[in-house]
């Protein structure tokens, strides 16, 4: 069977995050048998979902598998399957749509990739158990993406000093929030980290925004603060989106 993989991703102007999926995608091609490997947006800018349909078609398939992208089970998931499933029955083409990225054990293996880097890049003294880390989310107003998140973070909780949690938007606590929370604990170093997929709007100014707001607004002068990369490309999410696909494509036989 001629078999597509398309990754349907919320959608963002920056060309960081658009370069980003497309260099992921080359990736799974690489690692796959798939005969074509692209993306598409639920909203944002184009492709659109129709569009990544009929380009998956144009590559003469016969199955589309359909990865949702996302870190949470949120409205904007929801929304993604139901516009690709009704999309695909129009077009009589055959789909395939995997779960998404959340409750997938690797992604607390990501997170502590990323605190492991930033303390290797800046020397941090303090051991693991040492630091207190945060965990920015983007924040939902559906309980289902609220309850995933706080999963993922749960599981660090082991490794690390302190691990707290907030939210850049639609949901509590927000960033100034978790800060005041980690500095109440006398912290040795604070890791900050972005849980975001892409190098999109939020990160590269909102997120910013709200830590440098709340580290003035506290007088952070004699506790380190460091803030992780987001998840970018990584082999790790290559094999996160292959797994998913597979689990997919074997329930259905």
């Amino acid at each position: 069977m001629n078999r597509a993989l398309l990754l349907i991703d919320r959608g963002s102007r920056e060309p960081e995050a658009q370069e980003e999926l497309s260099q992921l995608c080359t990736l799974i091609k690489q690692e796959s048998k798939y005969v074509y490997v692209g993306h598409c947006f639920l909203e944002v800018i184009p492709p659109y979902i129709e569009e990544g349909i009929n380009t998956c078609i144009s590559n003469n398939v016969d199955s589309i598998t359909v990865m949702p992208y996302f870190l949470y089970p949120g409205m904007k998931l929801k929304d993604s399957v139901k516009k690709t499933a009704k999309i695909c029955y129009d077009k009589k083409i055959k789909v395939v749509i995997a779960k998404p990225l959340s409750y997938h054990n690797t992604l607390n293996s990501l997170i502590r990739d990323r605190i492991s880097f930033t303390r290797e890049k800046n020397k941090i003294v303090p051991a693991d158990n040492k630091c207190d880390i945060l965990v920015i989310g983007h924040g939902s107003s559906d309980k289902s993406a609220r309850t995933a998140f706080v999963h993922t973070v749960n599981k660090l909780k082991p490794y690390f000093r302190t691990v707290t949690f907030c939210f850049l938007e639609l949901d509590e606590p927000r960033i100034a929030n978790g800060i005041e929370k980690i500095i109440s604990s006398n912290p040795n170093a604070m890791i900050i980290v972005p849980y975001f997929l892409h190098k999109g709007a939020h990160i590269k100014n909102d997120v910013v925004k709200d830590i440098k707001f709340a580290l003035t607004k506290y007088n952070l002068k004699n506790i380190p603060v460091y803030i992780t990369e987001h998840f970018g490309v990584d082999p790790k999410l290559v094999n996160m989106v292959l797994e998913r696909a597979k689990e997919a494509e074997e329930k259905v036989g």
